[in-house]
């Protein structure tokens, strides 16, 4: 059954994800803040400013208005940065249903209050909420390249909702009941993409950037064991699949980011760069604040290399080196099975 839906921000992302709903038949409505995107959108097809090459579905229209583009909706698709998601919901909080079906797409964690995306819209009254999460850039969705994609939530009838929504010929869906392990796969990746960026400003090779990713796995893991999710859901699409693409496509803004942060430009610098939210920063600082607001047991090296030089003006070279000369250990030192040793 087609849905009556509305897209929150006409972003890349989701100016992607409101096309391919509207080519699968949806009612779609996006809005934008801008009114020369609305006015493209509705009497060209066309959103300018991400994508003025491709033609948008004729089933998708675009409002300046919120309150106009969620009447009558059955799912809201929340794409606008971590930092905007409290707001936008606060202000059509009273504009939609309990029943409504709420899709978080931002992947970062709140600086101040630590909470997830869709902790963050729970506490807000609405329940009734769906992660969409993976490796995904916009680009190649509107390139209709096939992807894939996680729909997690607590409620399967919920996800599977979502899961059929966006289901098509080259947009594939798989559901997951562990949302925080797929929130918080989303939004670490982000950070070691940084980092991995840091590296190719750097003209490190293919070997650092198979290491980085590999102890940044290592690392991710420790972080949501601790949280109490699923480290198995870290081998899925929206941890390691997300890790890989984000770590290694230039469609990445962490990533580019991170590559003039690698040649030498400041915060200020590489953010004007890039032109986009690097939602890698805010969530660097706010696991930095994290880990240093109570004696927490637990290690992130690469986390905390990428905040020092992010926010204390530390080399990105002497970064690198402080963390190849960490303490020698087992590989998998959290799992080390000392009988299989010959001694």
């Amino acid at each position: 059954m087609k849905s009556n839906v509305a897209v929150i921000g006409a972003g890349s992302w989701g100016t992607a994800l409101a096309n391919l709903l509207s080519e699968n038949g949806n009612q779609v409505k996006i809005y934008a803040r801008d009114a020369e995107v609305v006015n493209s959108i509705n009497k060209e097809n066309l959103n300018y400013k991400y994508f003025p090459e491709h033609k948008l579905n004729n089933n998708l229209t675009a409002y300046n208005n919120l309150d106009d583009c969620l009447r009558n909706t059955e799912v809201v698709v929340i794409s606008v940065p971590t930092s905007a998601v409290k707001e936008v919901l606060k202000t059509s909080q009273d504009l939609i249903s309990q029943d409504t079906i709420i899709v978080s797409t931002a992947k970062g964690i709140d600086e101040n209050s630590f909470k997830t995306n869709s902790e963050m819209i729970k506490e807000l009254g609405f329940n009734n909420v769906v992660v969409l999460s993976g490796p995904t850039h916009a680009e190649e969705v509107m390139e209709k390249l096939p992807t894939a994609i996680v729909s997690a939530a607590k409620s399967k009838k919920a996800a599977e909702k979502v899961q059929d929504l966006f289901m098509s010929k080259y947009f594939r869906v798989y559901t997951n009941p562990d949302v925080k392990g797929v929130e918080l796969g989303g939004a670490l990746k982000n950070v070691i993409a940084v980092a991995s960026g840091i590296c190719d400003g750097l003209d490190y090779g293919d070997n650092t950037r198979a290491a980085l990713i590999t102890r940044a796995l290592n690392e991710m893991s420790h972080f949501v064991n601790y949280h109490g999710a699923k480290t198995m859901t870290l081998a899925g699409l929206s941890g390691m699949g997300d890790l890989v693409v984000t770590c290694t496509s230039m469609h990445s803004r962490n990533r580019r980011f991170g590559i003039e942060i690698g040649k030498g430009k400041t915060l200020a610098e590489a953010k004007d760069e890039v032109k986009q939210v690097v939602e890698g920063v805010k969530t660097a600082k706010a696991i930095y604040k994290w880990l240093n607001s109570k004696d927490r047991e637990l290690e992130m090296p690469i986390t905390k290399e990428v905040y020092q030089v992010l926010f204390e003006g530390k080399d990105p070279e002497q970064a690198v080196e402080e963390l190849m000369l960490r303490t020698k250990k087992h590989e998998m030192e959290s799992v080390v099975d000392n009988s299989l040793w010959n001694i």
